[in-house]
């Protein structure tokens, strides 16, 4: 499948990206446009001859693009319709499964959610903690951090980790008496989350607060909510065709509208919808996801850089970066085909990232001056939220341009025996040059666009949403499911009583046996 484009990069490998910009247009050329956003990607070795054979591979995405929003089974290891569009499908324009219209049920859900929210505003809730894992709590969270300026209800918190100290750092801040916990699990038998939603329970009660009212349910499993004591009536259900990572827009995103409003959450919702609507109807080679999977295609499976950073120059997108992270590698971390078969290529890069300009004083000097090729990505607002500091946003800019300029450029040996002529010569000089030479010619792209709105945010997260989704389709994988997070269940769910001393670990290897002996031995 990659051969041709293989062959290709072994002949440009060696090229300079820089001087590919003799072409004054090839900024314009290798660019994708859509409604105020830019996605740069002229900063790589991507031609005109690349980018065509690279265009080849996406034939297939069309149909599959189309089966995925007319609601068919592309879910195929689990039977299942693949439809989080559905949850911003606003206009409620009928989409079928099995048969039948899941709109109707999708917006009476919204309507229910933006119920509450108002209910909570005119409450003396103050506080609201979601207790989540995963994709029950990477999406809200990254999202009310990032569209903080829009908030204008309690304020939320999260909790995701078993780790006590979660649970308990977070109830510091809070008043039992003006709490609201909202225990985000699809099937309600998650043992992290549920775990930590019985110790909130506990904390109420030891501070004498009754449950009722005090806990909503993110949840289909509604008999194992009224267990919990949640009537139905604060339950919030939403069908198996919503995978974890993907849930921000229904119910799992309540949080994010508690915090931001009905309105703003609406406005989220449009935005991941009119991305939608351009991945469906834009040509290949302008359409941004599209373009962007492909890029990363070239850089991954076709050049063989083993690691992509995602670099928001937004501190506010500071959980950005492990959004994407979950919603590349688990999708798409996957050994074989949709046939069962093994796959012949690699499939995803490691995908990791921190906000500029923290990360320049952190790993950038790896980026720059290590040996392995690291393919960022930029993404940048062109306006910030805090006009009385415009100051600081142009030195963000002017940071995020200077460092994919850097990254291309690079410093010559020449140029930096310059630099240092006036301080230094003869062998010194040359020992003190050649710590200051950066090789360049490393890729990156850039998206930016006017300003970090929830209309926005919902567009940039549809937009790897679908990135992630064409990757799929041209690696022939499933990115829906997600087995490879159950073998560590299974045997968690084995050594909790081997942990409490109730069961013998006898049956376990050599290593665990040590490892557990060391833990019965530091608690005795």
């Amino acid at each position: 499948m990659f051969e041709t484009l293989k062959s290709l990069a072994a002949q440009v490998n060696d090229r300079r990206i820089e001087d590919l910009f003799s072409d004054a247009d090839r900024a314009e050329q290798f660019s994708t446009r859509f409604d105020g956003m830019l996605f740069d990607y002229s900063k790589t070795q991507i031609d005109a001859d690349i980018r065509a054979a690279l265009l080849d591979l996406a034939k297939e995405v069309p149909e599959r693009r189309d089966a995925m929003f007319a609601g068919s089974a592309i879910n195929e290891t689990e039977g299942r319709a693949v439809l989080h569009t559905a949850l911003r499908n606003l206009s409620g324009t009928p989409i079928e499964v099995d048969g039948k219209d899941v709109m109707p049920e999708v917006l009476h859900t919204l309507s229910r959610m933006e119920e509450l929210a108002q209910e909570l505003r005119g409450s003396d809730i103050t506080d609201v903690v979601n207790i989540g894992i995963g994709g029950s709590d990477l999406g809200p969270a990254m999202a009310v951090r990032a569209l903080a300026p829009y908030h204008d209800g309690p304020k939320c918190h999260f909790v995701s980790n078993v780790d006590g100290a979660d649970l308990t750092d977070t109830l510091k801040v809070c008043d039992p008496k003006h709490t609201l916990f909202i225990v985000a699990s699809k099937t309600f038998t998650t043992i992290e989350t549920m775990t930590n939603a019985r110790s909130a329970r506990d904390w109420l009660v030891a501070h004498g607060v009754a449950q009722a009212g005090r806990f909503v349910a993110l949840s289909s499993n509604l008999a194992g909510a009224a267990e919990f004591g949640i009537p139905e009536d604060r339950v919030f259900g939403f069908e198996d065709w919503v995978g974890g990572r993907y849930s921000v827009w229904g119910p799992i995103g309540l949080s994010l509208m508690i915090a931001i409003g009905p309105e703003n959450f609406r406005a989220f919702l449009s935005g991941a919808a009119e991305m939608d609507a351009h991945f469906q109807q834009a040509p290949l080679a302008q359409n941004m996801p599209v373009m962007l999977a492909l890029v990363g295609l070239w850089h991954h499976q076709v050049q063989g850089h083993p690691t992509r950073a995602v670099l928001p120059y937004d501190n506010r997108m500071a959980r950005l970066p492990a959004y994407f992270q979950q919603l590349e590698m688990e999708s798409n971390g996957k050994s074989v085909t949709m046939e069962g078969a093994d796959v012949v290529e690699t499939v995803g890069p490691v995908v990791w990232g921190e906000p500029g300009t923290n990360g320049q004083h952190a790993f950038y000097q790896l980026i720059h001056q290590g040996r392995d090729i690291v393919p960022c990505e930029f993404m940048l607002a062109a306006q910030g939220h805090e006009p009385d500091l415009s100051h600081h946003h142009a030195l963000l800019v002017a940071n995020c341009l200077a460092q994919s300029e850097a990254l291309m450029r690079g410093r010559t040996l020449e140029e930096a025996r310059a630099k240092l002529a006036d301080k230094f010569d003869g062998d010194e000089l040359e020992r003190q040059a050649s710590h200051r030479v950066f090789p360049g010619n490393r890729p990156s792209t850039t998206l930016i666009y006017p300003k970090l709105t929830p209309e926005m945010l919902g567009r940039i997260i549809a937009l790897y949403e679908h990135r992630v989704f064409v990757e799929g389709v041209i690696l022939g994988i499933n990115s829906f499911d997600q087995w490879g997070v159950e073998l560590g269940k299974e045997l968690t769910t084995a050594l909790g009583p081997m942990v409490n001393g109730e069961v013998d670990a006898a049956g376990k290897d050599g290593s665990t046996r040590q490892l557990l002996g060391f833990v019965h031995g530091a608690q005795a």
